[in-house]
């Protein structure tokens, strides 16, 4: 009943009418098959993307993932994204015999210290929406077109490459991007192309994390998050045909796809 209910997307109503029940039934029927959150895998190197996802405002679930067999290895709910998060989630698998020795992430802030003593890739596809997000799809400025043409060609280049084409871009706009704007009314001053320069501060930032899948071909690093991003995906297609659960039922159908399904 609990496959027909997630993987065939049968709500109560359908449940109940096929075995002639009622909704209470098969409430109680689903809340009384067990769950077990363990992932059958013997102690390993790991190669380790982790994300997190949200169903809502303060409902979320950090998942870590090992894309090259296709396991979900490790997860937990949470009410927000912080490090401690990501901390626990390697310490678990430590402790367990486990050894991460690469990381993939999103580029949120302050989570790569959890694994500051490993190779760590920045997600391509993030770093990609990040700059989308200060220049736009379609870029008026100039300097805002170039920099986006560079940020175009990151997974078909290297890190030498990128950056002295970033490096180049700089030298040719740094005047630009120290323009000033002052407020006529209060007097003060701020930098007028504020939006590109966050965007090659960005790159700048994560340049070090943007190319480590090249430098560590062993690992088989992939250089997104893809994995785990098309995977959350099906997550929440598959609990959204169940709306209005409570916290603990759609932790157990969450459970359940994320070590059924890999």
């Amino acid at each position: 009943m609990l496959n027909q209910y997630i993987w065939q997307r049968q709500t109560y109503s359908d449940l109940a009418k096929k075995y002639n029940k009622s909704k209470k039934w098969v409430q109680l029927k689903l809340d009384e098959t067990k769950v077990k959150s363990i992932v059958k895998l013997k102690p390993c190197s790991l190669t380790v993307v982790a994300d997190t996802t949200f169903f809502s405002r303060q409902s979320g679930l950090t998942v870590f993932r090992e894309p090259n067999i296709k396991k979900n290895i490790w997860w937990i709910p949470v009410r927000y994204e912080k490090v401690d998060i990501y901390r626990l989630g390697r310490k678990h698998l430590e402790q367990n015999g486990f050894t991460v020795k690469a990381i993939v992430l999103d580029g949120k802030r302050g989570v790569r210290q959890a694994f500051s003593d490993i190779p760590t890739q920045m997600c391509h596809f993030h770093q990609k929406q990040i700059i989308k997000r200060y220049l736009t799809n379609n870029p008026k400025l100039e300097a805002s077109k170039e920099l986006k043409e560079i940020v175009s060609t990151l997974a078909n280049t290297n890190e030498k490459e990128f950056k002295k084409q970033l490096n180049n871009w700089y030298e040719e706009w740094k005047d630009f991007l120290k323009e000033k704007t002052i407020n006529p009314e209060t007097g003060k001053w701020f930098y007028t192309h504020k939006r590109v320069r966050s965007a090659y501060r960005s790159l700048k930032t994560n340049l070090p994390y943007l190319f480590t899948y090249q430098k560590y071909p062993k690992f088989k690093i992939p250089n997104t998050t893809n994995s785990l991003d098309g995977y959350f995906n099906i997550l929440k297609s598959l609990i959204n045909v169940h709306r209005g659960l409570n916290s603990k039922r759609r932790m157990r159908i969450v459970t359940e796809i994320l070590k059924g399904r890999n």
